[in-house]
């Protein structure tokens, strides 16, 4: 009878010259987090049944026909030891053969299918065609995630102010968003188009997936079915040296179980291309096994919602489905067998929108977000200071004359109101201008008033231009008649 081997299982970890160093200071994991990150070893420790295991094995097999227990191992996320049990019992139900021997002992075996289970594995690709990580039970998902989610954030004002470095913002402006961040709750950004939400929201999303990183299964199971996590776009990888790992395992003898993955806290950001189908699980008819939401890949992170109210949804839509989720954290997902399943809602979620809230959504909505922000325009100063910093990132020189003129003839006589983005817009048109006709880029009158042609478009009832016409002469385009 073939005996189970004995394989130095720190060898499946990358070594640490193959690593990526972390510098997060790590701080030291919860024994709770530790016991859930045991790896199984044997088959009478797997807390899902084996069956699962087995029909992931059988369609390797079948898919590239011979393959070596270290392959298994990379595919499936489980240990060695583990994968040769379960191949030995399969050995002597005569479901697969061993085709090679290299390397040393049974850690070179390769294997393929028999007769016997080449009919198991069609069966296999019958039920399902997933073929990756093992997938973990969503208890124990849940389980994990409500471990990582239930302090606040080590974020303080320091970090918030230096994460909002680069924009011109008013003083105090952390203060209105820091509370929300420390404790992950919900929030709101409104206010007059171009003048920074987005930027607000993404500098957000960049110091949340600073902070400490969290463990999240590549994929869970419910009702003997799979559910793919992982997202290659949503997921970045923090690479533990050796020394950082052993910190995470139950004790010494144990490992780090590999169905999870260590991850920067995650970030989903989506704009009018939300759909509902996009907040439900969504099963692959041909490939037969679902794929998360996106709110259950932001867990643990953030999920931006950027011009709300301009979906391919309804505001009112989105309110009926998250109103109990932003207000009990609990999320209700449906299979296509009619099972229901609780998963948790433990995410900053950021409504962004320049559409005037109570426009889009009733006051219970309202309530449940917490924390509302106005991005307001900036007064000349700040315009000023924003000029000036995009002047100089774009090699234009920055002339007094040049930029009062700007704002008599462009903002103030035409009564516009100003917007943060408008200094970047201008200043790039006037350096493709400069560009087009090989000069140098000035900010001259001419140059001036040729870009804010470009980029305003202003009319009256009447279809006349609303801003006063330069006196260069050129062609101009009739209005159309009413």
């Amino acid at each position: 009878m073939n005996e189970p081997i004995e394989i130095p299982l720190d060898e499946e970890w990358p070594s640490d010259d193959e690593a990526d160093v972390c510098e997060r200071v790590l701080s030291a994991p919860d024994a709770a987090l530790r016991e859930l990150l045991r790896a199984p070893v044997h088959p009478a420790e797997l807390d899902i049944p084996s069956s699962l295991v087995v029909d992931i094995l059988l369609r390797m097999m079948f898919s590239e026909g011979e393959v070596s227990l270290r392959h298994f191992g990379e595919v499936t996320c489980l240990e060695l030891t583990l994968l040769d049990h379960i191949l030995i019992k399969l050995q002597e139900e005569h479901i697969v053969e061993v085709v090679s021997a290299g390397g040393v002992g049974r850690l070179g075996y390769a294997y393929s299918l028999s007769d016997a289970g080449t009919k198991r594995a069609r069966d296999a690709l019958d039920r399902s065609q997933y073929i990756g990580p093992v997938p973990v039970p969503v208890e124990k998902y849940t389980q994990m995630i409500l471990l990582q989610t239930q302090g606040s954030l080590n974020i303080s004002p320091q970090h918030v102010r230096q994460a909002l470095a680069h924009l011109v913002l008013p003083h105090d402006f952390h203060r209105r968003i820091g509370p929300a961040l420390s404790v992950g709750t919900s929030m709101f950004l409104y206010g007059p188009p171009g003048n920074g939400k987005t930027d607000i929201a993404q500098s957000i999303a960049r110091l949340i997936s600073g902070t400490e990183p969290i463990w999240v299964p590549y994929a869970i199971t419910v009702g003997g079915h799979v559910v793919s996590v992982y997202d290659p776009l949503v997921f970045k990888e923090v690479r533990l040296t050796k020394d950082d790992l052993r910190t995470f395992k139950a004790d010494t003898d144990s490992q780090v179980d590999r169905r999870y993955g260590f991850f920067q806290r995650p970030t989903v950001i989506v704009g009018g291309e939300l759909t509902m189908a996009a907040l439900d699980l969504r099963f692959d008819p041909v490939a037969k096994f679902y794929e998360a939401p996106l709110q259950l890949k932001a867990n643990g992170g953030m999920f931006l919602i950027d011009d709300f109210g301009r979906q391919m949804i309804s505001p009112s839509e989105l309110l009926n489905r998250w109103v109990v989720p932003l207000e009990s954290h609990v999320d209700y997902l449906r299979l296509q067998t009619g099972q229901t399943i609780a998963i948790p809602f433990q995410q900053l979620i950021v409504f962004s929108t320049n559409i005037e809230p109570r426009h889009l959504v009733d006051d219970a909505f309202l309530r449940r977000i917490q924390m509302k922000v106005k991005v307001d325009k900036p007064d000349e100063r700040s315009f000023t200071h924003i000029f000036a910093l995009y002047a100089q990132r774009l090699g234009v020189p920055l002339d007094k004359e040049g930029f009062l003129y700007l704002l008599q003839k462009w903002y103030r006589e035409p009564n516009r109101p100003m917007q943060a983005v408008h200094p970047r817009d201008i200043l790039k048109i006037v350096v493709a201008m400069a560009d087009y006709e090989g000069v140098p880029p000035r900010m001259t009158p001419d140059a001036i008033d040729a870009a804010c042609e470009s980029y305003f478009v202003d009319t009256i009832d009447n279809g006349a231009s609303l801003v006063p016409q330069t006196t260069k002469t050129g062609p101009r385009l009739t209005p159309l008649p009413r």
